[in-house]
Formats: structure tokens, C-alpha cells, sequence
């Protein structure tokens, strides 16, 4: 059951984020705050991936990122965290609706259409995004079909949000994926726990070590049951995209990927950055399918980039 904003604990040291709040988009409700730090520079929207809520996004890079001069809010998405969970669908599991194009409880364009929501209830005119993983594609497909509230787009590790079916496939690491299609929990707190450990240990980079007692304590802090609610990842993943190709994407656009990504490979980032005109490409080196603390730093100032270009515009 979601929680009502007077539920939500007030900012506080501890907790630098507003009280939830609430956008609306047609029947589905949109969880979202905003961090108290940094509250008057330039809207940034964080866009989650496939699953997770909006805690996942770390605290100590979404500070990062309000010390370089932006207002930082995240949502979660429908199916994910406090917002709107939909009835179940035909396609009960992730990758039978990834490569089946199963997409009958919505559409791409309904998920690119609660971004804006959350904006609209925020009270931005336009916003910076930055979407991770499914949340890539997500802002990709905003930028496509809302360009005027759209100031940057930023896209880290996720595919070409106009492809989908079985041509996603050349994008995706089989032996992860086989991995990840194994994994099975039980629906309780301590199966949210090993679930985030779990899916944590997949999407590291294979070439750095493990921070297992780190990535413990994140998922206790966070026990998501969406990390393994292959119902709802099932939604998310299986909304289909009917708009135009990312090749008519015309707002300054970043691309950031792991080097080491096990989950989607860097080939994927490479044809976004080539079809998107005038994309920056950065790929980041000892990265995986995560947002690891020593790549803030790079991602930070890499983001900068292109929204300080787009002040001179």
C-alpha cells in the first residue's frame, strides 16, 4: 500500500529528501521528493531502471550532483516502489515480454508521459534528465515526444529506446541475462534483501571487487520488493514504443556507460551516441551496470558538460 505524504519523515540530516509527494498521470499515481540541498539550480529528473525504486539512486551522488548547481527530484516509475502497481499481465515473466513485445497494460509512451507529470507536479517548465538502465530509454522517449521540457538528456546504460523484440538482443549480455532469469525469491523482507544483494553482485564490474558488506547494507536500507516482481518488471519491460527513432532526438544529449557492463553491452551506448545527433559518448572504466562511488566524480562533471552548453544556447 503507498504511503500518504504525511506518512513520509520530514528532511533531516539523516534523510535529505522532501516528504513523498504525488503526481498524476490519467489513473496511475507518480511517488516523487526532491532533494532539500541545491533546491534552486537547474531541474534535474532522475529516471530509474527496470524494478527498482527511487532509493536506488545513491544519496551521496544525488549531493554530488546539487553541489554542481542542480535541484535533483526522482520518482518511481509505475510498477516500481510507492507509485501505481498495475493488474497483472499476460506475460508474467521479464523476458518472455522483452522479446515477445507483449505490451498489453501500456505503452513506452505512457511511461514517457508520467516523467512529465512529476515535472508538471514539481511546477518545471523544462528539466534536465538523467535516466539509468530501462530509465535510459525512458528519457530518451521524452526527449522524442515532450522535446520542449527537455534541457539535456542524459543516457546511462541503456539500449536504443526506439528498438525492441528480438533486435534488442544484440545488445544484451546472454550470460547475465541467463543468470538473472535463474534468480528466484521468496516474497518477503529478507527476499527483497537477498534479491538487492543478489542482483547487485550480477551488475558489478567483473574487473573490481565486490564490496559485499557495502552492497549488504544497501539493500537492508532499501528491501525493495521490486527487485524481484517479475509481474511488474514484466509491465515495464513489455511497454511498447510506437513513436518516431531516436535518430530525430534534437536536444544536447550525453551517453554515459559502464566499460565493464555485463548487462548491456557498451555497443549499445555506441549506437545511441551515433544516432543521435551531435551525442557525446563516455564510457566510464571500471563501471559496470551501476553507479559505483568512484565513478561520481566523472559522471558529474561529465553531465555538466552539456547543461552548461545549454545555458549558451
Amino acid at each position: 500500500m503507498s504511503a500518504s505524504p504525511t506518512d513520509a519523515p520530514t528532511t533531516s540530516p539523516t534523510n535529505p529528501w522532501s516528504p513523498v509527494r504525488w503526481a498524476e498521470n490519467g489513473p496511475v499515481r507518480l511517488a516523487f521528493d526532491q532533494l532539500a540541498e541545491g533546491a534552486d539550480g537547474e531541474p534535474l529528473l532522475l529516471v530509474t531502471g527496470l524494478g527498482v525504486n527511487r532509493l536506488w539512486v545513491p544519496d551521496g551522488l544525488c549531493r554530488l550532483l546539487a553541489a554542481q548547481g542542480f535541484a535533483v527530484a526522482r520518482y518511481d516509475q509505475r510498477d516500481g516502489g510507492e507509485s501505481t502497481h498495475l493488474p497483472p499481465a499476460a506475460a508474467g515473466n521479464p523476458l518472455s515480454a522483452l522479446f515477445g513485445r507483449r505490451g498489453e497494460a501500456y505503452t513506452a509512451e505512457d511511461m514517457a508521459d508520467d516523467a512529465v507529470a512529476v515535472m508538471n507536479a514539481l511546477g518545471w517548465r523544462s528539466a534536465h534528465l538523467l535516466g539509468v538502465s530501462l530509465g535510459g530509454a525512458v528519457a530518451q522517449r521524452v526527449a522524442l515526444r515532450h522535446p520542449d521540457r527537455v534541457r539535456t538528456l542524459t543516457t546511462m546504460a541503456a539500449v536504443p529506446a526506439d528498438v525492441s523484440g528480438l533486435r534488442t538482443l544484440r545488445y544484451i549480455g546472454k550470460r547475465t541475462l541467463a543468470k538473472f532469469a535463474r534468480l528466484r525469491f521468496p516474497d518477503t523482507r529478507e527476499g527483497a534483501v537477498a534479491a538487492g544483494l543478489g542482483v547487485s553482485r550480477l551488475l558489478a564490474s567483473p574487473h573490481r571487487p565486490f564490496d559485499e558488506r557495502a552492497a549488504r547494507e544497501a539493500a537492508e536500507r532499501n528491501a525493495d520488493s521490486g527487485m524481484h516482481d517479475r509481474q511488474a518488471q514484466s509491465r515495464q519491460i513489455g511497454a511498447q514504443w510506437h513513436g518516431p527513432p531516436i535518430s530525430t532526438i534534437a536536444r544536447p544529449t550525453l551517453v554515459l556507460h559502464g566499460a565493464d557492463d555485463p548487462l548491456i553491452k557498451p555497443t549499445a551506448a555506441r549506437a545511441i551516441a551515433s544516432r543521435i545527433p551531435g551525442a557525446r559518448l563516455v564510457l566510464l572504466p571500471g563501471v559496470g551496470h551501476e553507479l559505483p562511488e568512484h565513478a561520481w566524480d566523472g559522471l558529474v562533471t561529465a553531465l555538466r558538460g552539456p547543461a552548461d552548453a545549454s545555458r549558451r544556447l
